[in-house]
């Protein structure tokens, strides 16, 4: 899934993205705490799974039609009017199995089919690391005070994460994210992205103004707007 395929899954306009910035630009003003958001299509490509599911599907397959081999084999015998070579039943297996299996990998690309075939498992661990990956890369752990956070989605996998550096964790409890997230994940459901941004970044921004209220000075340490994280960038 590209870029702009993602956004309008998302049905998120350049306003809507204007909007978000600002929601965040707003809530850092009240405290030394950074807010960050990325959003990506999926975390992972999930080829093993996808390809498992394949094969598992292809084998069945061909086990379903092998009581009809006798069948087939009478209409090869139509065509080479009964003189068909001894290889060409084993070959129409082969040659199933083998389209069988490319044509269900193409379809457990499909993201629904995705979610069905993935164990819950893999996912959720596949969507931490990316999250934590993309914590790292953007240098959210990085801040003054260590008060950074990040809002990470993966589309695919409709799991939010919310993750906060040290300084912050040591203060807020991490179950206090999950309920923000948990929020997030219900109106996203509802197909309003932008209202599901908003408010997660509004009670981020609640949060951190209480703990960890604005200073006298107050730069601006990472960037504000919604990040669109595009899969070369994690492979």
């Amino acid at each position: 899934m590209n870029t702009k395929t993602l956004v309008k899954k998302l049905r998120l306009s350049d306003q809507d993205f204007d909007d978000i910035k600002k929601a965040v630009e707003e809530a850092e003003k009240k405290t030394t705490g950074e807010i960050t958001l990325a959003v990506t299509a999926e975390s992972s490509h999930y080829s093993f799974w996808e390809l498992l599911f394949s094969n598992i599907f292809a084998a069945i397959a061909i086990f379903a039609f092998l009581p009809f081999s006798n069948k087939i084999k009478e209409l090869y015998s139509i065509l080479y009017w009964k003189n068909e070579p001894s290889w060409i039943l084993p070959v129409f297996f082969i040659l199933m199995s083998f389209s069988l299996i490319i044509i269900s990998f193409y379809i457990t690309n499909i993201p629904f089919i995705d979610r069905l075939i993935i164990p819950d498992t893999v996912k959720k661990s596949c969507v931490t690391a990316r999250a934590f990956q993309h914590f790292s890369q953007s240098n959210v752990y990085c801040t003054n005070e260590h008060t950074g956070i990040l809002i990470f989605v993966s589309y695919m996998e409709r799991q939010v994460r919310i993750i906060a550096d040290k300084g912050i964790s040591d203060k807020i409890s991490q179950d206090i994210w999950n309920l923000i997230t948990d929020e997030f994940a219900e109106t996203i459901g509802k197909k309003d992205a932008k209202t599901a941004f908003i408010t997660a970044i509004q009670r981020c921004g609640e949060l951190l103004s209480e703990n960890f209220p604005a200073h006298k000075e107050n730069p601006n340490e990472l960037s504000d707007g919604l990040v669109i994280l595009e899969a070369n960038q994690w492979n």
